[in-house]
């Protein structure tokens, strides 16, 4: 399970092909698990007060319950990425299984919002070393992380530490749009934004941060 803060770089090394850093020295903010309602209009407030394009990596049996929700967040500019349409551990699937938790996923934003999917996470930040293989043969870009904030904690205080201590100009950052984090997310973001903004850091599209 790689929740480390910011993995070793030796497994960036070994899996050079995922996205783990940005590639134009911009912050990228990322959110999975959603949509949820109470939580994800909370995030696009914010989102939409400081001008960021964000990447949310979805979860396909939430986007079926919330369309109204998954329309939103195209409509105002960002980014879905695949986060499976179970969210199943992928570890624990063969390679046929986990294709089709992936490929489905793909299929459903293509069919219901005429979408067309380029990133990947996977559930929990596990994965196996046939997911690169699996990558090339969904056409996905893995994006994983430097700098994961673990605010499914619910800890304000927590988040803040982990920020100060490992925000980078190049950092994708992890956060959550779950009911874990509904009380503590606007008050994360706006603490990054701040934190950032003291480094002179800036905020980048997912487009142009995962080129």
């Amino acid at each position: 399970m790689l929740h480390n803060i910011n993995p070793p770089y030796l497994i960036k090394k070994i899996y050079s092909q995922f996205k783990w850093d940005t590639s134009n020295n911009k912050v990228l903010l990322t959110f999975d698990d959603g949509p949820n309602p109470g939580t994800t209009e909370k995030i696009l407030l914010a989102l939409n007060e400081f001008n960021i394009r964000a990447l949310f990596f979805c979860v396909g049996t939430n986007v079926e319950r919330y369309n109204s929700l998954t329309n939103q967040i195209i409509d105002e500019g960002h980014v879905v990425g695949n986060h499976t349409i179970n969210h199943k551990l992928l570890i624990k699937l063969n390679e046929k299984d986990a294709l089709r938790e992936i490929k489905s996923f793909n299929s459903l934003m293509l069919e219901n919002f005429n979408y067309i999917v380029r990133y990947f996470r996977p559930p929990f930040g596990w994965f196996k070393f046939n997911t690169g293989k699996m990558m090339q043969k969904t056409g996905l870009t893995c994006v994983m992380w430097n700098l994961v904030t673990y605010d499914y904690h619910a800890n304000l205080e927590k988040v803040k530490r982990i920020v100060d201590n490992y925000l980078q100009s190049n950092s994708i950052i992890v956060l959550h749009d779950s009911n874990k984090t509904t009380d503590i997310i606007v008050d994360s973001i706006k603490y990054i934004v701040d934190k950032a903004g003291k480094h002179n850091f800036e905020f980048g599209a997912p487009e142009e941060c995962l080129n």
